[in-house]
């Protein structure tokens, strides 16, 4: 049978397997050795237990209280067993005798260790829960250990003891998956198991789509700018609605990348999943203008008591704003978390719509609109051109870049911006106001 080094040998392997301090080793051997002394000599035994490493010597001792009468006898011994060791033993003393660690036995060996590892698996799982349950949403990768009806197992990369799935239902069905490849998926939730916390992760949930995004987009991943909505129908098309911390940076732009390339990488990831990126807005009717592209709406009208938008199209767009199979209006709608009614601007009229329905509206008006209105045009520009005389939009409507970089205070970027802007405001149809960005470069339009 294994002396005291065989056993230490073999527990500093287990350690080191399950990356245990040392420290920590020590008192996971002694509290299962106590669990072998109270299997052995009863459960209210009282010993002591001492490890020397360099030695490979485990030595234990049994402390009973001399007493004249024994009511406990895993922790007490009569007064004449005692002096029959040591003549000079007094009531009320505390005897220590040595115990062979080989009279252990085989079963007491094993109690042991089965207490060792019980204690080693406790520990997995609160690093499991420690290491996870803040990280909600974040992109994991791994290899793909084995496929179990329809129930995707994998091994992750940075902590192969946590279990981590991918159940069916989070699977997307248009790829193919095989044992041995690697994967990344996103962290949906945490589930308790009798066995311990388990990972489930996805592919299908629009998380995975925001954590690619955050992966491949600096803005993101420093908060400037942040995904604020996602819609997806996986394996299809994907909407997310964007916002920016910082007036300089067009948070649509800075997901797109250069020629596209941050969004092809993200579709590339998807299999060819189409992504409309939109600009955010808490205004309910121009975020549904938005969320309903690459279609150009007309005019939108709101019901807050029904949260319900109903949006008027010219009839070439009512298809496209409809999309396959009531794709896009869909997706739009679960964007903006409104109820969305699509018309025909034919339709609506006939249905008794409002006369003036594609006239501008006053608020629309270039002569009407002051500078402070203007939607992303910062306050110091605001300042810089008032402080040149120009008030309203009417103003600025048919000066040239030369003009605008003329003002102090305006930099060549800031009169590219304005410029813009300009041509956006006083473009004849009222849906270019999302800028004809959502749709991923190359992405093929409905």
């Amino acid at each position: 049978m294994a002396g005291s080094t065989e056993i230490l040998n073999a527990i500093r392997e287990l350690a080191n397997l399950k990356q245990i301090e040392r420290s920590e080793l020590h008192e996971l051997l002694k509290d299962g050795l106590n669990a072998a002394l109270a299997k052995k000599h009863g459960v209210t035994v009282n010993a002591e237990v001492d490890i020397d490493e360099l030695k490979g010597e485990i030595k234990i001792v049994l402390l009973k209280t001399v007493v004249e009468t024994v009511e406990d006898p895993a922790r007490e011994i009569i007064l004449e067993e005692a002096r029959f060791e040591d003549p000079d033993y007094q009531l009320g003393d505390v005897m220590e005798i040595p115990v062979d660690f080989a009279e252990f036995g085989r079963s007491a060996v094993q109690a042991a260790k089965q207490r060792i590892i019980q204690r080693v698996r406790e520990g997995e799982r609160t690093k499991i829960r420690d290491e996870f349950t803040s990280r909600q949403g974040d992109l994991l990768s791994g290899e793909i250990q084995q496929i179990e009806r329809g129930k995707i197992v994998i091994m992750l990369n940075k902590f192969r003891e946590a279990e981590a799935i991918i159940p069916y239902r989070e699977q997307n069905h248009r790829e193919d998956y095989k044992q041995g490849e690697p994967i990344r998926a996103v962290l949906k939730k945490i589930e308790e198991t009798p066995k311990g916390p388990r990972l489930v992760l996805s592919r299908a949930d629009p998380l995975f789509v925001k954590a690619l995004f955050k992966l491949e987009v600096p803005e993101i991943q420093q908060g400037i700018v942040e995904i604020k909505a996602a819609s997806r129908e996986v394996g299809s098309r994907t909407k997310i609605a964007v916002v920016s911390r910082d007036e300089s940076i067009d948070p649509v732009g800075a997901c797109v990348g250069l020629k596209g390339a941050r969004v092809q990488a993200v579709v590339q990831e998807l299999g060819g999943e189409r992504i409309d990126i939109v600009p955010w807005s808490s205004d309910p009717e121009r975020f549904a203008k938005l969320a309903l592209a690459p279609a150009k709406v007309a005019r939108v009208f709101s019901d807050a008591a029904t949260k319900t938008i109903q949006a008027v199209v010219d009839e070439d767009q009512l298809s496209l704003a409809i999309g396959r199979n009531g794709q896009n209006v869909r997706l739009a709608s679960e964007l903006t978390e409104w109820k969305i009614d699509l018309y025909s601007s034919r339709e609506w009229l006939e249905r008794g719509g409002d006369v003036p329905l594609f006239a501008p509206l006053p608020d629309e008006d270039a002569a009407d609109v002051q500078l402070t209105e203007i939607e992303g045009l910062p306050p110091a520009t605001v300042a810089v051109l008032e402080a040149g005389g120009y008030r309203t939009l009417n103003d600025i409507i048919d000066l040239e870049r030369e003009d605008f970089l003329k003002l102090p205070g305006i930099a060549p970027e800031e009169a590219d911006r304005i410029m813009k802007l300009i041509d956006e405001l006083t473009d004849d149809d009222a849906a270019d106001e999302a800028g004809e960005t959502p749709a991923a470069p190359d992405a093929p339009q409905e």
